[in-house]
């Protein structure tokens, strides 16, 4: 017999499964797949090497764009969607922009080393408002469709959407954590860090978001969901109230 997966009002009950699923269905998207991910990390890759190599910044930018475009292209004629390219594409350019107003080819990693910064901030500011991020989410997959908050009324809900939220602000704590002592040393000229600051970019990537991922799942299984009680489980047999929750006269 299957586990009935609704509580009595027809909204989704919150289980590992449905959780899990969600989330691992959201992040693949974002993640884009193996492909995506080779997509996200070629153009960079390039433009490093490219500038280690030749020292001139504008051939290195126009290097990463050209290589963009090809992958592109290759995706057109195939008929997939190019979204995780045009996504590189707008990233080279903000990084572009910031190297070529500087002239510092350094600059170029500047404006991840801020997303990252400020997306960190936002995130744990989420939590600390007890709203976390992962369970805006998820939120309205797992609780009333009608009532958008109806997910914060379970702390356990709330707890588990925090500890998600948590995992994702990992990565790019570490991201900072790294990358910007080696740009202060690449911008400052205290050292020629610009080599590594490429490479960890693209190590430090979707790597670690694919490890963000899997504590995500070690959290879903360690949890043992569903979580909290239900609407079903605080009412007792046939729908009908537990004298015991509502203070009355304890069963002999």
């Amino acid at each position: 017999m299957s586990e009935d997966r609704h509580s009595t009002d027809g909204t989704p009950r919150v289980t590992e499964d449905t959780v899990e699923a969600l989330v691992r269905s959201q992040l693949s998207k974002a993640l884009g797949g193996k492909r995506g991910m080779v997509e996200a990390a070629v153009p960079t890759l390039t433009f490093t090497i490219g500038y280690v190599v030749t020292t001139e910044l504008g051939r290195s930018i126009t290097a990463a764009v050209v290589v963009a475009l090809l992958l592109g292209l290759i995706r057109l004629v195939q008929r997939s969607s190019p979204q995780y390219v045009i996504t590189s594409l707008f990233g080279i350019g903000i990084a572009a922009l910031f190297a070529m107003r500087s002239g510092n080819a350094a600059d170029a990693f500047l404006p991840g080393i801020i997303y990252n910064a400020v997306y960190a901030v936002v995130l744990t500011g989420t939590i600390l408002i007890r709203w976390p991020a992962i369970g805006l989410m998820i939120g309205p997959f797992i609780g009333n469709k009608e009532d958008f908050t109806s997910w914060r009324t379970n702390p356990a809900v709330v707890t588990l959407a925090s500890r998600l939220t948590w995992l994702l602000i990992l990565p790019c704590v570490i991201r900072v954590l790294v990358q910007y002592p080696l740009w202060l040393a690449e911008h400052y000229e205290w050292a020629d860090t610009f080599a590594l600051l490429g490479f960890s970019k693209v190590a430090m990537g979707w790597p670690l978001q694919v490890a963000a991922f899997t504590g995500m799942v070690w959290v879903l299984a360690r949890g043992r969901t569903p979580l909290g009680r239900s609407s079903e489980d605080a009412d007792g047999p046939g729908g009908q109230e537990n004298p015991q929750e509502k203070g009355g006269p304890e069963a002999p």
